[in-house]
């Protein structure tokens, strides 16, 4: 495990409150609807394409979805980013969550560009977004919150970006 994996691992059980769930105490909702409209802004800057945006999503701890059109990207795959209620954690995929086994596999077999997803990572940085691998957020889920039934094998990313 990199130093940094460690530091986002402390990050997510800082964030992982049992009795807030679907997001946390203090959730902003149109600070978090504003910032995501920012975002879908710059990524349709950066790209130079109108992106689609799912928002608002109910019964979830992810908030919304922006994706990048695969014609908008160097490799013609597109580029999704998922954004949790949690302390502006957000995920870069290649295509969809779940498609690859992360970024960097997406790279390996010639389906993400690396500066597109430069690109795509310092816009988030920039805006204040925590990127977190997909590959973390699929390691078991160890913290206090019971996460509903029909999760069977509870990862961080059903804690974070999941059903509710």
């Amino acid at each position: 495990m990199t130093e940094s994996e460690a530091y986002l691992l402390v990050l997510l059980r800082e964030l992982d409150d049992p009795e807030w769930l679907e997001w946390p105490q203090h959730y902003d909702r149109g600070g978090t609807t504003i910032h995501f409209g920012v975002l879908v802004a710059r990524l349709e800057g950066d790209f130079a394409a109108r992106c689609t945006a799912e928002q608002d999503t109910q019964d979830s701890s992810e908030y919304g979805r922006a994706a990048v059109p695969g014609d908008a990207t160097v490799c013609g795959t597109g580029i999704v980013v998922c954004v949790s209620k949690f302390g502006s954690l957000a995920l870069i995929c290649a295509d969809n969550p779940g498609a690859f086994l992360g970024t960097g596999d997406a790279q390996a077999e010639g389906e993400l560009d690396g500066a597109d997803l430069a690109k795509v990572n310092r816009t988030l940085v920039e805006l204040g977004y925590v990127v977190v691998a997909e590959e973390l957020l699929e390691s078991d889920y160890d913290g206090p919150s019971r996460l509903p039934s029909h999760v069977q094998r509870p990862t961080w990313w059903d804690r974070f970006f999941g059903i509710f």
